[in-house]
């Protein structure tokens, strides 16, 4: 098994000064001057602050992935991708965040529920995690309950249907990807 360590400080950067340029709850910007370990100084720096994330690999008991359809503005396409949302400060865990996203956005719910990984979606800028669960056989419990910013259309997908999507890159966002990938590498069977 490989061994590299990474929880060592050795690597760590110093941080000289701090300051926020912008603080909105779906923006905030910091500006930092940080020092690297050889005495670089790195004068600006920008650091970009989210909440955490939460997606969901859920499965019907029929065994029929649960995706949504909806529009992303910033790349100015339409996506199919997993059932995903913030971490709420209200919500106990990434899980109650996760189960009430799922049935937010697609009246699914229920089933046995696992943390499946947790990743980084942008580690040298971004300050948050996306935590991704695997959700089997939920069932349909009630109607979508939608944001005011949603609009997303709910489709059920085979095992063969969403690897035919994720090889032929119709699946873009880098947090749904990897999470999907690796549920292929674990279980294609």
């Amino acid at each position: 098994m490989i061994n590299i360590n990474c929880d060592n400080d050795n690597m760590r950067w110093e941080v000289i000064e701090s300051e926020y340029l912008h603080r909105r709850p779906w923006l905030t910007v910091r500006r930092e001057s940080l020092q690297m370990p050889d005495g670089t100084v790195v004068p600006e720096y920008y650091v970009l602050e989210y909440p955490n994330w939460v997606n969901i690999i859920a499965i019907t008991r029929d065994r029929k992935f649960i995706l949504v359809k909806q529009y992303r503005p910033g790349i100015e396409k339409t996506c199919l991708e997993l059932c995903a949302g913030v971490c709420e400060k209200e919500d106990a865990s990434p899980l109650v965040s996760a189960q009430r996203e799922l049935m937010e956005e697609t009246g699914y719910g229920g089933g046995t529920w696992s943390e499946f990984m947790c990743v980084a979606p942008n580690a040298s800028a971004a300050n948050n995690y996306s935590y991704c669960f695997i959700a089997e056989n939920v069932e349909k419990l009630g109607d979508q309950a939608l944001d005011e910013s949603e609009e997303l259309t709910v489709h059920l997908l085979s095992f063969e249907e969403l690897k035919e999507l994720l090889e032929s890159g119709n699946i873009v966002q880098a947090t749904m990807a990897a999470p999907l990938w690796k549920y292929m590498a674990l279980y294609d069977k």
